[in-house]
């Protein structure tokens, strides 16, 4: 492969020398790092990725390459989602040559065609550390002298451009839920097909109080759970009827707004499979996977509402719950895909609820 000098330069005049691979184009976004070991097709496909540059920590991608797209329960699998969702990709070092049995193509040539441009050779190790003390921050990836603006999320509706234009029914059993598509990973709504569920999955912003459903699931999704007001007076709607409610990762902002909580930005976010989580006032640790950028400030709840879990590396929440009535959500992601099924049985408890 012809080694082509490229550059990462951060908001703060920061710059990481590398070379290129994948679509060679400049390009711009929020510069976040993940420190997963594997699972890269799933991650770069995680629509929650929406409008950032990835930085991968662990210093080899792409050694197992990419698989041929298959389906489970009817869906896409691995990836979860149509296409790659970030604006680039930051790596170490990525294998040219993958080794693997169920490989078709290479890191490269599926960034390829995609048409997302990936930086190597590049220094991670320092990258993480200077976003770790900084905090997460706008960069470019420039493979020519041509400048571009820093494309910044905070300034856009990500969740209105990986968000279902209309409603989708899917048919399994009896008891339909609603599916608030927010930017939702594929296996979230495996985990409920698996479970014999009916799921109707709606647009973010649509208003389907009037439908026929038992309870309500709130998906993931990128950016500010604020820009999503629509979303959250809905809900608000849906709780005031005592009606059963999930939310995942930004759906566990979207529920906390919607009881009158508040939100706030983390300074570098959570971005990984390993994050170890515990229910309050209980000895027990779940490891987690775990893609967000803010969180929900606990001490705004109201009355009959209380954390669930907490984060252990920095005490942040990972999830809230009416004392009385059906209403939960986790930060983190129970169903995996990439990482652990330690809390897959959170969906269980969700369809228990239902009656």
């Amino acid at each position: 492969m012809e080694k082509k000098r490229a550059a990462l330069v951060l908001e703060d005049g920061t710059t990481f020398e590398g070379f290129g691979f994948g679509y060679r184009k400049n390009e711009s976004g929020e510069v976040v790092f993940n420190t997963g070991m594997v699972g890269y097709p799933e991650s770069l496909t995680d629509p929650s990725y929406r409008g950032q540059v990835l930085v991968f920590t662990y210093p080899l991608m792409g050694n197992y390459g990419i698989p041929k797209e298959g389906t489970l329960d009817g869906l896409p699998y691995p990836f979860e989602s149509g296409r790659i969702q970030t604006k680039g990709v930051v790596v170490s070092e990525h294998a040219e040559s993958p080794s693997h049995r169920d490989s078709v193509k290479s890191f490269d040539e599926w960034l390829k065609q995609q048409k997302v441009p990936g930086i190597f050779g590049v220094d991670t190790r320092m990258l993480t550390k200077h976003l770790r003390a900084s905090g997460t921050m706008l960069g470019k990836i420039l493979f020519t002298k041509k400048d571009i603006p820093f494309f910044n999320p905070a300034r856009h509706n990500l969740v209105k451009e990986v968000s279902v234009q209309k409603p989708q029914l899917y048919k399994r059993g009896k008891k339909c839920v609603v599916l608030v598509d927010c930017g939702c990973k594929n296996n979230i709504l495996r985990s409920l097909l698996k479970r014999n569920l009916s799921v109707l999955r709606v647009p973010y912003d649509y208003d389907y109080t009037d439908e026929r459903y038992l309870g309500v699931v709130l998906s993931n999704g990128p950016g500010d759970p604020k820009q999503v007001m629509p979303t959250v007076e809905v809900v608000r709607k849906v709780i005031s009827r005592g009606t059963p409610t999930f939310g995942i990762c930004l759906g566990n902002q979207i529920l906390a707004l919607a009881s009158g909580g508040d939100t706030y930005k983390l300074k570098f976010g959570h971005r990984s499979q390993n994050q170890p989580c515990t229910p309050v006032g209980k000895k027990r640790c779940y490891i987690t996977a775990q893609n967000h950028g803010y969180a929900v400030d606990t001490r705004t709840l109201p009355d009959g509402w209380e954390p669930w879990f907490i984060n252990v590396n920095d005490g942040t929440n990972e999830g809230i719950r009416h004392r009385s009535l059906p209403f939960m959500s986790v930060q983190f992601h129970p169903e995996a895909s990439p990482g652990p099924v330690d809390t897959d049985f959170l969906f269980d408890l969700f369809v228990e609820t239902l009656s």
